[in-house]
């Protein structure tokens, strides 16, 4: 068994390819002094304004700040927030020959206000994805799988993930013997068979029960009594139940403050408590779970000991605001304490 410090070590130049939904993270920062006399709502006092890579662009950006070499592969619209973001990906060293535009789409873009180390609001800018667009991306992945040692599918159901690509992502991935993880959207969890691991939060988990019963028939097949996940037998039913049905290798739900839960197929349960000590923004914890998870596997890491490294990088990001990418320096300190 590889030491968790040769496995940081051995992220170096790891090649991996980030499939998903690509967004633009646009923060304003300010102070709160007064209510709104037109609305019950607080007044913020602009003070700082920045923008981030967001989405499966963050995946992509915490890969690249740990050391891979990393494919980005999503779409864009003809637009200065479009813009913006393939610069970003360019400066931070992201491969973007996958990365497609679209005139006739407007990129994915999250505005969060926020004073006072809490967010005030959120605004969302989105739209649907072009099926011509969707068959571009297939091939280019298709093309582009022998390359890489791993493969991401980042699924925040705005549209470029489907059933279609994901079969054909999977099929060809497995084929070649690739490393295969998944962010997952609930309503999509029908999607994700026979991959290497899915990593959900607990919500996402009791809703995906609910999906796959209601929309997918998986009453009789999916042996979960439950799908409100409040304790740890709960927890570890459901975890070994969607392992089962889903076919997969392996299966992490994020849990909060309560840590993670790991259930690899055929073995027992294992929980993996929190690092986190002080939580400002959960923004981007899940992107960097699933990046050091995925590179950690690539590194020669048991699924245990990703898994210990991506709950180790999810405290360091939750102690910041925005999505910010976990240095491979970083993680290397915390895991020296």
């Amino acid at each position: 068994m590889k030491r968790i410090i040769d496995i940081i070590g051995s992220f170096e130049n790891k090649k991996i390819l980030v499939i998903g939904d690509i967004m633009l993270d646009r923060h304003i920062v300010g102070s709160v002094s007064r209510i709104s006399p037109e609305a019950p709502v607080p007044v913020v006092l602009e003070e700082q304004r920045f923008e981030t890579l967001g989405g499966a662009a963050n995946v992509a950006n915490n890969l690249n700040s740990l050391g891979a070499q990393v494919s980005q592969v999503g779409i864009v619209g003809a637009d200065p927030e479009g813009q913006i973001l393939k610069k970003k990906l360019l400066k931070s060293g992201i491969d973007v020959s996958g990365v497609f535009t679209d005139k006739q789409y407007r990129t994915v873009t999250k505005t969060r206000v926020m004073a006072r180390h809490q967010q005030v609001v959120r605004i969302d800018r989105e739209n649907h994805i072009g099926s011509t667009r969707k068959d571009a991306i297939q091939l280019f992945v298709r093309d582009n799988l022998e390359k890489v040692d791993a493969v991401i599918i980042s699924d925040y159901g705005k549209g470029l993930i489907h059933a279609d690509l994901v079969h054909d992502v999977c099929h060809h991935a497995r084929r070649m013997d690739k490393i295969i993880t998944v962010d997952p959207k609930v309503e999509h969890f029908n999607f994700y068979r026979q991959v290497t691991c899915i990593t959900p939060n607990r919500r996402e988990t009791e809703n995906a029960i609910r999906n796959l019963k209601i929309r997918h028939n998986a009453g009789k097949k999916l042996n979960i009594s439950n799908d409100h996940l409040d304790s740890n037998q709960e927890i570890d039913r459901a975890g070994q139940e969607l392992v089962k049905y889903l076919q997969l290798e392996s299966l992490l739900i994020t849990l909060g403050e309560h840590g993670m839960r790991l259930f690899v197929h055929d073995r027992p349960p294992c929980s993996i408590p929190t690092h986190a000590q002080d939580v400002y923004d959960v923004t981007g914890a899940g992107d960097a779970v699933i990046s050091v998870f995925t590179l950690a596997l690539v590194a020669g890491a048991t699924k245990k000991q990703a898994a210990e490294l991506a709950n180790q990088a999810a405290g360091i990001v939750v102690g910041r605001l925005g999505a910010v990418a976990v240095k491979r320096a970083e993680l290397l300190a915390v895991t020296k304490k």
